[in-house]
């Protein structure tokens, strides 16, 4: 049983970290419109850590006025909490802020039975601000602890307008020297990635690296008690080393030796999860065929080859094909909208196809650089074959600098720099 004055000394110091941050000069989000501060249902934002849940959500308040109590779980010494404490963490903050209506709980999942908790106060008329990064405030556990009594809403690292946004980039004019800008601005995104703590950090390996080393033993190995954790910790960095690739479980199995490829299946649904891989289902009106040769991506570029011993050149393909995908994933979520990609028995692919329900709207190719002959006419062949499948002319092929729109086989194709359709 926690001491009271443990409590209130956690709380007070908490409480004094809100105020250092009001003086901060913050960057708002898109995503901050999402938050319905006067909903009776739990406002939970959910994604991998330090994506910059926590400042969204204090942003939305701070804008609106909001007279709230605060409380961070995600503190050593709160560790040891159960959900019977959690009266006395709310008698606490009733005494240091008065008589709030919100209550704003970070990291919340940490505490064993909170979902009982919120419950209660849901239903004694407080208004509820949750933030999440592992597994046990996500999917499926969400829908089962506040049935029909949450509004999720996910959370990315920076987008490239956000990073533009923060870096006082002007994103508007067509001026060559703005334009040229935003192309210096977009290299360094390209390699450093949406972190947002990232842009202030000298040391940028060794805080990617303690990055996932918290995400792999906090939010993962401690919560499903991993059995082999050196071989678990092998597969995750590997995965984020090689990414994008479809995964192969029996191969990944033999790789790490394994005994069942069921095993890196499971290790791999925790790293999705706990947000540091995201998955993309193969395109197909067929159910049993979206669920083979799943690719993963990391969540952010700088997972790639930030951490330390990751020997992982530029792949500055890969890595902007991961950025586009986590842009259509930030952009089509909140309208129920679903990314795949395209392949096709004869092997010709197209990186993205979006789909509301069964129809395709948009088609997508990602190249770095279409210079070579042979790599042009292998993506726009990719493009009009999925085009054909799908019966989408909506063709999009994004690229590092090139812009120009052509007709091949009747079907409008649109070529857009990278840097100027990540902030459209």
């Amino acid at each position: 049983m926690l001491d009271k004055r443990i409590i209130e000394q956690v709380l007070a110091e908490q409480q004094l970290e809100l105020a250092n941050l009001s003086s901060k000069a913050l960057c708002s989000r898109p995503e901050e419109q999402l938050v319905e501060l006067d909903s009776d249902m739990a406002q939970v934002v959910i994604g991998v850590r330090r994506c910059g849940k926590s400042t969204l959500c204090y942003n939305v308040l701070k804008e609106n006025g909001e007279l709230f109590a605060y409380a961070n779980f995600d503190d050593e010494r709160f560790e040891e909490m159960t959900s019977k404490e959690l009266n006395t963490v709310l008698e606490v903050l009733y005494k240091m802020y008065g008589d709030f209506k919100l209550l704003f709980l970070d990291e919340i999942q940490n505490v064993d039975g909170w979902h009982l908790f919120v419950n209660r106060i849901l239903r004694q008329g407080m208004r509820v601000i949750l933030t999440g990064s592992n597994a046990k405030l996500l999917s499926g556990e969400l829908a089962t602890h506040l049935t029909g009594r949450h509004d999720k809403i996910e959370l990315f690292p920076f987008s490239f307008a956000d990073y533009c946004k923060c870096k006082e980039i002007d994103m508007t004019s067509p001026t060559t020297k703005a334009e040229a800008f935003r192309r210096s601005a977009f290299d360094e995104y390209l390699r450093q990635g949406g972190f947002p703590e990232l842009l202030h950090k000298k040391n940028k390996k060794g805080y990617v690296s303690n990055l996932v080393d918290n995400i792999l033993k906090r939010d993962i190995e401690q919560r499903h008690k991993i059995k082999y954790i050196r071989a678990f910790e092998q597969l995750a960095n590997h995965l984020l080393n090689i990414s994008p690739a479809v995964v192969v479980e029996k191969d990944l199995a033999r790789l790490f030796a394994f005994k069942s490829h069921h095993t890196v299946d499971n290790y791999i649904g925790y790293l999705k999860e706990a947000y540091l891989l995201a998955g993309l289902q193969k395109y197909s009106t067929k159910s049993k065929l979206r669920v083979r040769d799943e690719k993963v991506y990391p969540i952010d570029v700088a997972l790639m080859d930030g951490r330390e011993d990751a020997m992982v050149g530029e792949n500055l393909g890969w890595r902007l094909e991961a950025i586009v995908f986590i842009e259509l994933l930030r952009r089509n979520k909140p309208l129920e909208r679903d990314v795949y990609y395209f392949k096709n028995d004869d092997g010709y692919e197209a990186d993205f196809v979006v789909c509301k329900g069964d129809k395709v709207e948009e088609v997508y190719q990602v190249s770095y650089d279409l210079t070579k002959e042979k790599t042009r006419a292998r993506e726009i062949r990719g493009l009009l074959t999925a085009s054909k499948h799908t019966r989408c002319d909506n063709l999009f092929l994004i690229t590092d600098v090139e812009r120009s729109e052509f007709e091949q086989e009747g079907k409008l194709i649109k070529i857009i720099p990278a840097y100027e359709w990540l902030i459209q």
